[in-house]
């Protein structure tokens, strides 16, 4: 179309993020279908971590917003574990991942809790009381 526009990799990966994983609308209507609205979460998260690895094309911002959005919001996390303990448990993972690779920087105190998080919700899938 005439008023098509070229974007860069990069360019791309922001637009979905904000579009997409940190917009309430859209993440707050994939949650109006439960279990499939955190894997569908979860799917993304994944595929964003593919796009840090084949190409370094994601800001740290969009890991970090990530981590504030479903992580740091005690009421948001138990939403997500409640409704899908294994897809939550699978955004922990990929967050944890991403800052071992080096692909995000963050706080030690956020790694703290999301490996904290990990052990929880791991027990939580397994019966641990």
């Amino acid at each position: 179309t005439a008023n098509a526009q070229v974007r860069t990799l990069s360019e791309t990966v922001r637009l979905d993020a904000r579009t997409k994983m940190l917009n309430p609308k859209w993440y707050e209507g994939m949650l109006s279908h439960g279990y499939e609205g955190v894997r569908e979460l979860s799917k993304r998260l994944v595929n964003t971590v593919g796009w840090s690895a084949t190409a370094g094309a994601v800001d740290n911002w969009i890991y970090e917003d990530t981590n504030t959005t479903f992580i740091q919001d005690q009421e948001m996390r138990d939403r997500l574990m409640n409704l899908n303990p294994h897809s939550f448990r699978k955004m922990v993972s990929s967050l944890l991942e991403v800052n071992g690779r080096g692909y995000w920087e963050t706080s030690e105190s956020n790694l703290q809790m999301l490996r904290d998080l990990y052990q929880e919700v791991e027990d939580r899938i397994e019966g641990v009381e």
